[in-house]
């Protein structure tokens, strides 16, 4: 199989797992997870249940393509980034584009995960998803913080950054989930985000040099 087949394949894997993950988050939002099952998520996708079982172990990891979208933007974005701008600077930039609602997609990504948070409160199972979701991104930002900090930065440096940078996204996606608070301006999660970042830094070494008074 060539690249290109091949590149071709993938993006169709990608686009029936969100078509199912779409399926999913609305069934979650209607009946809540236990009102719903994967029979009914593979029906509402378009999809037979083996497909659905092909992709996904249980009803509640059908959500985790959602859930790991936005992740996957910030890391491409931040990875675009210059490097003479600095890491802390990088950082703050690449979180508070990505949580901006710049138009319909960007706001109604923010609304799904916001829906899918809220269900999670009393849902074990797709709180262990949402969980696993950040530690798997939290390990992929790992190698870009390393490319943007330089060949000599410490190795455990760049591990607590990215830890709390990933954190600092977590948290405030959890904390707008359980309010009423609009996808842009005060209390949205862009602007909770930066703060997260900036208290759960303020310490890092990584960054206390590139950090300035702004």
């Amino acid at each position: 199989m060539s690249n290109q087949q091949l590149s071709l394949t993938e993006r169709r894997k990608a686009a029936t797992q969100l078509d199912i993950a779409r399926a999913a988050a609305e069934l979650f939002a209607e009946r809540g997870p236990d009102g719903t099952t994967a029979e009914e998520i593979a029906g509402r996708a378009g999809v037979a249940l083996r497909t659905f079982y092909r992709y996904f172990r249980n009803k509640q990891d059908a959500v985790a393509p959602l859930l790991a979208g936005g992740a996957a933007e910030w890391r491409a974005h931040l990875a675009g980034l210059d490097p003479a701008a600095g890491v802390p600077t990088a950082l703050e930039r690449s979180i508070a584009d990505a949580l901006t609602a710049a138009d319909d997609r960007a706001t109604e990504a923010l609304e799904w995960t916001r829906g899918l948070l809220r269900a999670a409160q009393d849902d074990p199972a797709l709180r262990a998803v949402w969980y696993r979701v950040n530690q798997e991104s939290e390990e992929q930002l790992v190698p870009v913080l390393a490319r943007l900090a330089g060949d000599g930065a410490d190795e455990l440096d760049v591990r607590l950054t990215a830890a709390a940078a990933t954190d600092a996204v977590r948290l405030a996606l959890e904390a707008w989930a359980l309010t009423d608070a609009p996808a842009e301006g005060p209390g949205s999660p862009a602007v909770l985000a930066v703060r997260c970042l900036r208290e759960l830094t303020g310490g890092l070494r990584l960054l206390a040099a590139g950090r300035g008074d702004g």
